[in-house]
Formats: structure tokens, sequence, C-alpha cells
């Protein structure tokens, strides 16, 4: 073996920074949230767009979720997945721009959304007012607009993407300790993660409240308010798991970060690092599933779409009609309640319905609506 070419294996080993048998984990993980993720997501966009009962302004915010998590694994999961596979990163510096770009763009609207649709749980339950349409297309404009503010500001010099620690993502220079970029680096905490943490907790705090007072009110205790407070109490229940599911995947990610950005350096490893941004990225994958089991309507659609293929199915098999041969005829109604009336016997096959009517009381076939005998008479009925 030569020499250089063994010095070169070892340099090249000694620059991973986890094993080969990580990396492979690492690439069957994220490849396993990216395709669970698109999925998912699709499947939550066709069903709104297939059902018009679930064309709600709530549910638009909903979609506006799974678009959000569906172009982040369109587009920001695909470059760290090809770099876990080729256990470093590949692409040049301005598709690692673009890779810190995106996520971050995503990774902001979904949960600004979420703070969006805690605070239509707030008026909803709170103040008694239901949001329109143009409401919900307004608050999506906003969102949008806002997170393109913030994800934009590094475009232009305030901060700036660059590799993470574990080498297979981008994102912001969080470990720089220039004033300018640790002041940005403290807003974006701030506008991006704190605030939206605080109205979430804000509205659904008043609703837990509104309700228990709701309930312990005896002269409300109706039907309907029973009911109604039933229903409104788990859509809040759905989009409470929805939050805590998104802040338990995000938390560890924004700790880490802030850990990064305002301690000694070395303090956060490759391994500390690469855990939550993975972790962070499955949030993509489970809120659709959220949707569609806690919500009926979801579930009912979801079964109408599924099982519509098979209905069509059966009703063509049964609608196809049957070659002459495959047609059995047989009696099933002999009326001899009286022997004065003519002898009556009713048979049908897949396709009409024979009645046979005569005079005597010997054996009738139904072939004898051939013969000539003029005391048989013989009606065939189609079905419809």
């Amino acid at each position: 073996m030569n020499p250089a070419n063994h010095t070169r294996t070892l340099t090249n080993t000694e620059n991973y920074l986890f094993a080969v048998g990580t990396y492979k984990l690492l690439a069957c993980t994220i490849g396993t949230i990216c395709a669970l993720g698109f999925c998912n997501n699709v499947l939550v966009i066709v069903l709104y767009w297939k059902f018009k009962r679930l064309r709600t302004p709530t549910n638009l915010l909903l979609v506006n979720i799974s678009i959000s998590d569906l172009l982040m694994c369109v587009i920001g999961i695909n470059f760290t997945f090809v770099s876990c596979i080729k256990r470093r990163w590949i692409w040049n510096s301005a598709t690692c721009v673009w890779d810190g770009f995106s996520n971050s763009l995503f990774g902001i609207v979904s949960i600004m959304t979420l703070s969006a649709l805690a605070y239509e749980r707030y008026i909803r339950v709170v103040h008694a007012k239901v949001v329109d349409f143009p409401w919900a297309w307004r608050a999506i404009t906003h969102i949008w607009l806002y997170s393109i503010a913030w994800t934009g500001a590094p475009l232009l010099g305030w901060n700036r993407y660059t590799l993470e620690i574990h080498k297979l993502g981008c994102s912001l220079d969080w470990a720089s300790k220039d004033p300018n970029d640790a002041s940005f680096i403290l807003l974006f905490l701030l506008g991006c993660f704190f605030v939206p943490v605080g109205i979430i907790a804000y509205c659904y705090g008043n609703i837990l409240y509104t309700v228990h007072m709701l309930r312990s009110i005896q002269d409300l205790q109706t039907v309907q308010i029973i009911k109604i407070l039933r229903y409104e109490k788990k859509v809040a229940v759905m989009f409470l798991l929805m939050i805590s599911c998104f802040l338990v995947c995000w938390t560890p990610y924004a700790v880490v970060s802030m850990m990064e950005a305002f301690s000694r350096k070395g303090v956060v490893s490759p391994t500390l690092a690469i855990i939550p941004s993975f972790f962070a990225k499955s949030s993509t994958a489970y809120n659709p599933v959220i949707y569609i089991f806690m919500s009926r309507k979801f579930r009912r659609c979801l079964l109408q779409l599924l099982c519509s293929r098979l209905v069509r199915l059966q009703h063509v098999i049964k609608e196809r009609p049957l070659a002459s041969e495959e047609r059995p005829i047989r009696p099933i109604v002999v009326s001899r309640s009286r022997p004065d009336r003519p002898k009556k016997r009713v048979t049908f096959s897949s396709s009409s319905i024979v009645f046979i009517i005569a005079n005597d009381t010997h054996p009738l076939d139904v072939q004898a609506r051939c013969n000539s005998n003029p005391e048989v008479n013989v009606i065939q009925v189609r079905p419809l």
C-alpha cells in the first residue's frame, strides 16, 4: 500500500466529526423525517383542496403551516440529507446561505402561525367573535412578511448564514462575538421565539380561565352551551398539543443556540448541536398527524378520500350487466290464497322481474311466456 494514500485516508477519516455509522443513522433519520413530512403535509393540502367543508379560516391557517413544513422538506432538509450521506458539507457558500435562510424562514412562519391560531382561539372563546377569510389572509400575509424581514436581515449584513458546528447544515452565526452580530441574535430570539411563546401562553391561559368560568355558571348549563364548550375545548386541546410539540422540538435548539451565542467558545460540541437541530426538523412531520387524528372533520374526509376509489369500484362491479347465461331466474313468491283466483308466480333475475299469471294449478315454467297459451299472462318489469 502506498504510504501517501494511507496518510491521505487517515487525514480524511480524522476530518469526520462523527463515526461512519453515526452518519448513516443521521441520514436515515433525516430521510425518514423528510419523507413523512412530505407525505403528511401533501395529504393535508389535498384534503383542504378537495373537501369544501374543510375550507374554514382556521383550517386555512393550518394549511399555511403545512405549506411551510412542505417547503422545508422539499428545500431545506435535502441539503442536510445529502451532507449526511457524504459525511460532510459538499455545497458551496451560496447554497449554505440558501439553506440557512430557508430553514429559518419556514421555522419562523410555523411558530408565528401557531401564535395566530392561539389568538384566533382567544378571540373566539373569550370575546365570542368569529374570524373570516379576509382576517385569515391578512394574518398569513403579515406572518410571511414578518418572517422574511427577520431572515432577510442577515442577507443585508446584520449577522450572516454560515455552517453550523456539526458541518451538516447552515444557520445563523450564533458563535460570533461581534456586538453587531450579538445584538441581532438577541433580538432574533426575542422576536421569533420568546414573543410568540408569550402570546401563546397568554391566549391559552385566558381560554382555560374562560372555559372554567363558563362551566361553573349553572344558569348557562344548557345542552347547546355544553356542546359548544365541548367543541371549543376539543379544538383548543388540539392546538395546544400542536404548540406543545412544537415547543418541545424547538426549545432545545433555542437553548443550544443561546449557549453557543452567549457562552465561551467550545462549550457546545458537534454532538450536542446535531441532536436539537434534527429534533427541530422533525416538527415538519407530526403536525399533520395531530390534525387528522384529533379533528373529526379531517378524519372523516380522509376516510372518504381513501374509500372513494373502493366504493366507485364496487358500484362499477354492481352495475356491470351479466351475460345471458349468467342470469338466473328463480321463483320467490307463489300465491295460493284462494282457488278461484289465478295463480301468481313472481320470478326475477339480475336485470328484470317477471310476473306470470295463470289460471291452471300446474307448475309453471318461465319459458311458458313464449307459448301461445292465452290463459297465461306474462309481465316483465325492468328496474330503473
